[in-house]
């Protein structure tokens, strides 16, 4: 933890990494562009993940990817336990999706992403081994308010206090699975309305914590990795978030467990991330509320992305126009 005197930031300012990050979101989500709405959401990711691991190389950190794309042997690049960067520099947990929402991304629907999240090393929550996570993520008003062990209507109701708006004007992301047809109906039943999300739990859950959205809340159950990376950028936007492992099996349940996992266990933002100096980057792939997607306009390629960073509580949005011609090949 990085303790600082009031006004330390202002007069002794130090250079954000996160800035040298986005430009691997950029060139992740730009190399992608060729392959949105082609149906192959392989070669959307494979793109994306060849470009981000080449500017991943030169950044000034000694970087172990903790959430990556999967184990080694199925993930030559940016694999669980990878080391990046140039070796120099603070040493760091990574968490990387080239594309979060690769079936978006082939579909040609919005909302797809390119993302890392960085915080210092060892503070990351190693859950690779269970899947998947229950998550409640809100905006600040949430904090001391809302809990995941509480039912959904009473969380929907003391939000909707909290914020001082009508329950009827509260909007939930979910994303729209079978496993959470219940979780639909007690939204609806509750007063408040859904918004559906076909993938990308980790745009609805930033979303939930900015001030400026229509989105209020996010849960349901979604990835246990995306959850953590999740959880770096809710500390940077100040807001709420909860998680409980949801195994599938028993198998997982015990796999969880000799990794050191809790199981019917709140993790607070804290406990997914313990460190209080975190990043967060994103750069829009395709369309949607939290950041605009690539387009090309002749000999032109813009991006729109996203820096977030926990020391400063600072939110960046960086746009920016790229030559096509150093991009792709026509």
């Amino acid at each position: 933890m990085i303790n600082e005197e009031p006004g330390e930031l202002f007069s002794h300012p130090d250079r954000n990494l996160a800035m040298e990050l986005v430009r691997a979101t950029e060139a992740a989500a730009i190399r992608a562009t060729p392959w949105i709405g082609r149906g192959d959401k392989n070669a959307a990711d494979k793109a994306a993940v060849d470009a981000m691991r080449k500017f991943l190389s030169t950044v000034n950190f000694q970087g172990v990817v903790v959430i990556g794309e999967g184990e080694k042997d199925d993930a030559p690049m940016l694999f669980n336990g990878e080391i990046v960067g140039t070796g120099q520099g603070p040493q760091v947990d990574i968490a990387v999706d080239p594309i979060d929402g690769t079936s978006l991304t082939a579909a040609g629907r919005s909302h797809a992403i390119s993302m890392i999240a960085v915080a210092e090393r060892g503070s990351m929550l190693d859950a690779s081994s269970v899947f998947y996570m229950e998550k409640m993520v809100a905006s600040e008003e949430g904090i001391g308010v809302l809990d995941i062990d509480r039912p959904l209507a009473e969380n929907i109701a003391a939000l909707a206090r909290a914020k001082d708006k009508p329950i009827d004007e509260i909007r939930v992301a979910v994303l729209d699975r079978p496993r959470h047809d219940a979780l639909i109906q007690q939204i609806r039943d509750a007063g408040a309305g859904t918004r559906l999300i076909f993938d990308g739990d980790v745009a609805a859950g930033i979303n939930a914590a900015r001030h400026d959205s229509r989105i209020d809340m996010a849960v349901g159950i979604g990835g246990s990795p995306e959850g953590v990376a999740t959880a770096c950028a809710i500390k940077a936007l100040g807001g709420f978030m909860q998680g409980r492992l949801a195994p599938q099996s028993d198998e997982e349940r015990q796999r969880g467990q000799d990794a050191g996992l809790q199981f019917d266990h709140v993790y607070g933002l804290d406990d997914l991330v313990r460190s209080d100096n975190t990043f967060f980057v994103a750069t829009g792939v395709t369309d949607g509320e939290l950041v605009r997607g690539v387009r090309r306009q002749g000999g032109l390629i813009s991006t729109e992305s996203i820096a977030l960073r926990s020391r400063s509580g600072t939110m960046r949005r960086v746009s920016a126009d790229h030559q096509a011609s150093k991009w792709l090949d026509d």
